[in-house]
């Protein structure tokens, strides 16, 4: 439990790193303003740890902090539910802003007749390569890039051949990882739903643990932010894998509990049927 809580807490800091983090960025890339669904779509981390919290939230009260008392009550089975339903209309916003950074990067196309960043020099334009941005000066401008094929990747964010290729791995990547969690959560959804039937096995059940190999590709989604420099994406990562790993360890309790009770209502139905042979005779 202390472990757990640890792990809780640390999500809880790595929250307001991101907020911060994006609002950072937001500085640059709609420095001359945008429309609200353009705000929330460079906000989509924030909104997303959010929906998560709410996930978490919601899946560590029914697995492990709940008594059974509790959840028959029909305002807390409600409660939970719209939790969930917020959280996923949370994580609903971020798959939408995935694919739509993934769309307008395809739309991307080279910029006509720049062939240095000195000729957008002292525009309140910046240099973006791998999530780090740069204004571009007539003192650094032939310094950020030897490159000669340039991108705008927004109105004020320009970059070279290589930051565009960087740029498109970077935008698949969020998408699948976005993706990935999804299988993973609605994976946990299944095993509550089948636990809560007092069901511990069975076809259903085995899908449900199948669907662990995919903590491997976030493992692996996890060393891409390392390789490219980004550490605390990679400890964000491991810790929501941990965070979920208690969510499951609360659920193989669960299962525990399940089988036990049964073994005892078995037991007293084979001494209970003892007796009446016994009686009877």
């Amino acid at each position: 439990q202390i472990i757990k809580w640890t792990v809780y807490s640390l999500l809880l800091v790595n929250f307001f790193f991101y907020m911060y983090d994006e609002a950072r960025i937001a500085s640059y890339t709609l420095s001359q303003g945008g429309t609200f669904l353009q705000w929330t779509k460079e906000f989509a981390t924030t909104i997303d740890e959010l929906g998560w919290f709410l996930l978490l939230f919601a899946f560590e009260l029914e697995t492990y902090a709940l008594s059974d008392d509790a959840w028959t009550r029909k305002r807390t089975r409600w409660t939970l539910h719209i939790c969930r339903l917020i959280g996923y209309l949370f994580l609903a916003h971020t798959v939408a802003a995935r694919i739509t950074s993934v769309v307008e990067f395809e739309e991307v196309t080279q910029a006509v007749g720049v062939t240095g960043l000195c000729q957008v020099a002292d525009q309140e334009i910046y240099f973006g390569e791998n999530y780090e941005y740069t204004e571009i000066t007539t003192e650094n401008c032939n310094t950020l890039s030897q490159g000669q094929v340039f991108y705008f990747l927004d109105p004020t964010v320009i970059t070279d051949s290589d930051g565009h290729a960087l740029e498109e791995e970077l935008v698949w990547i969020d998408l699948e990882d976005v993706i990935v969690w999804l299988l993973v959560v609605w994976a946990i959804e299944l095993a509550v739903w089948l636990q809560n039937r007092d069901i511990t096995g069975g076809k259903l059940m085995i899908v449900t643990h199948a669907a662990k190999v995919f903590y491997a590709v976030l493992f692996l989604h996890a060393g891409f932010w390392i390789w490219h420099g980004h550490w605390v994406y990679a400890w964000d990562q491991t810790l929501w894998i941990c965070g979920f790993w208690a969510i499951e360890m609360n659920l193989s309790e669960w299962r525990e509990d399940i089988r036990e009770e049964e073994l005892e209502k078995g037991l007293e139905i084979e001494s209970a049927q003892d007796l009446e042979d016994t009686t009877a005779f």
